[in-house]
């Protein structure tokens, strides 16, 4: 038997579940974990904390990582350290000012990516989906947020970029979902749906079998 998983998710809104009837797909994925423990009678263990905020930044993790980290892992077992962040980074306000500015993001990505090696054996980011543009400039809870997929995809690069440079693996659902149909996934332009957890969902639970992250779930 090898050892204890334990999985650290890390986000936004998107993975704290917002807005779907089943909790988003951080919940899914970790229901599904939890009937594959109960099945092998607990000879595959793992378990997944979500400890995702709304409106968060890399900025905002940054302060907050080996805080939420350190009492949560222990050495005996294999920790996964999950990344579904970015998308607040991209946000302009009616300035014109981004959150987060370019330069700023692909260092406090490189950060999060050297912290999270304390702590893991594996590291996975996790790419924003892209928004109904429509929809996002700007949002309509906020006249001061908006949201641009030009602006997505370029912190997507980044993000990627960094990933290749530190052998950390990357699931690119930005990409995936771009090239579809994809606005029907979303409930307010920036979230997504039922539908869309569901998607992002499969998408992660397909990327951890195929590289061999877990088992076959």
């Amino acid at each position: 038997m090898g050892k204890d998983i334990k999985i650290l998710v890390f986000g936004n809104s998107d993975a704290y579940g917002a807005w779907d009837f089943e909790g988003g797909w951080v919940e899914r994925l970790r229901k599904t974990i939890t009937k594959k423990v109960i099945e092998t009678n607990q000879k595959f263990y793992c378990t997944l904390y979500n400890l995702s905020i709304s409106g968060n930044t890399t900025g905002n993790l940054l302060k907050r990582f080996e805080f939420e980290t350190k009492d949560r892992v222990d050495e005996n077992e294999d920790v996964i350290i999950v990344f579904p962040i970015g998308a607040n980074d991209t946000i302009v306000d009616r300035k014109g000012i981004v959150w987060t500015a370019p330069d700023k993001f692909a260092k406090n990505v490189e950060k999060l990516i050297k912290l999270a090696q304390k702590y893991a054996q594996q590291i996975i980011f996790i790419s924003p989906m892209p928004v109904d543009e429509v929809r996002t400039n700007p949002v309509f809870w906020d006249a001061d947020v908006s949201y641009s997929n030009l602006r997505l995809e370029k912190y997507n690069e980044m993000i990627k970029s960094a990933c290749v440079k530190n052998n950390v693996l990357f699931v690119n659902i930005f990409e995936e979902l771009i090239k579809s149909d994809y606005k029907n996934l979303l409930e307010d332009g920036v979230h997504p749906n039922t539908d869309g957890h569901k998607r992002i969902f499969e998408e992660v639970k397909k990327f951890l079998g195929e590289n061999n992250v877990l088992p076959p779930l």
